[in-house]
């Protein structure tokens, strides 16, 4: 179940082009930040704020803080796809956001990245570079879409930054360029592509749903496009630092789903044999990892 909060001084899709979509849950005073790194945006943006039932009173504060936000209250975690949809429907706006709670924009970035979407009529989405809070840029932000030949290479563990999905260890473009996949930490998309291709598929809880997402753009003849030039910083795991393995599950579920949905066709013989169990070995070996770590810890 859900309640929304809609103040009337909210900045709604009659005089906003763009409409932020924020997933919250316990994201502390990084959520704080995120909101008002947005509202200093240097075009009006209607943001939507689904909170997925937080224990930290985040959302309250957030509302405290910004009272123009347009605050959608579910009373259990229903997911990010779920949670996404329910701020996709509410919005309003020509370009849609799908905006981390842990990111921090600059007041240039959304004016930029439309712009770069309405300079490429073939793009119908678009992210931007991912920096990390040191500088470098975060794993994830450009990268290919998971092939049987990548989900291979990840379950027997030889996968690298240069074989297998992720692209941020080549080099940077100095032009916007079209990928295969962004990162669900930032996403912006015409509202027309949406319609076409459809909203998250909610059998994801969390993780490879943005995965999902691209494909679906590419299967619907829409360009997905990276703009090189234009940063954002990303306090990775902000949500999900406090349950780990949970979080770990959620991904590699995540993971059988895509290879199941997308390519088991001829490949499912193999799917079956190799890929899915490596992937769910992969998060057997990464959970002990983590308990192992966690009891030496306590030592």
């Amino acid at each position: 179940m859900e309640k929304t909060d809609t103040p009337e001084n909210t900045t709604t899709a009659e005089n906003s082009r763009c409409s932020a979509v924020i997933v919250n849950f316990n994201s502390g005073e990084l959520l704080l930040e995120c909101l008002a790194a947005v509202y200093a945006s240097t075009l009006p943006v209607e943001v939507i704020l689904v909170d997925n039932a937080s224990t930290d009173g985040s959302a309250a504060r957030a509302r405290k803080a910004f009272p123009q936000l347009h605050l959608i209250q579910n009373t259990s975690n229903s997911g990010f796809a779920a949670a996404a949809n329910q701020g996709l429907r509410a919005a309003g706006s020509e370009y849609l956001l799908l905006l981390n709670p842990d990111c921090i924009l600059q007041p240039d970035t959304l004016e930029a990245m439309l712009k770069s979407l309405e300079d490429d009529p073939r793009a119908g989405m678009a992210g931007c570079r991912i920096l990390n809070p040191d500088g470098s840029e975060q794993r994830g932000c450009r990268r290919n879409l998971p092939t049987l030949g990548s989900g291979l290479r990840k379950a027997a563990g030889v996968s690298n930054g240069r074989s297998g999905v992720d692209l941020h260890q080549q080099p940077l473009p100095d032009q916007p360029r079209f990928v295969e996949a962004i990162s669900g930490a930032f996403m912006l998309a015409r509202r027309a592509a949406v319609e076409e291709v459809g909203l998250l598929d909610e059998q994801y809880f969390l993780h490879c749903e943005d995965l999902d997402w691209c494909r679906r753009f590419h299967d619907a003849g829409w360009k997905i496009l990276f703009a090189p030039r234009v940063e954002i910083v990303h306090h990775q795991g902000a949500c999900s630092k406090a349950t780990p393995v949970r979080v770990s599950w959620h991904k590699h579920r995540g993971m059988v789903r895509y290879y199941r949905k997308f390519l088991a066709g001829r490949n499912g013989l193999l799917l079956s044999a190799f890929v899915i169990p490596g992937i769910y070995a992969r998060f057997v070996l990464l959970a002990m990892t983590a308990g192992i770590k966690r009891l030496g810890g306590g030592r």
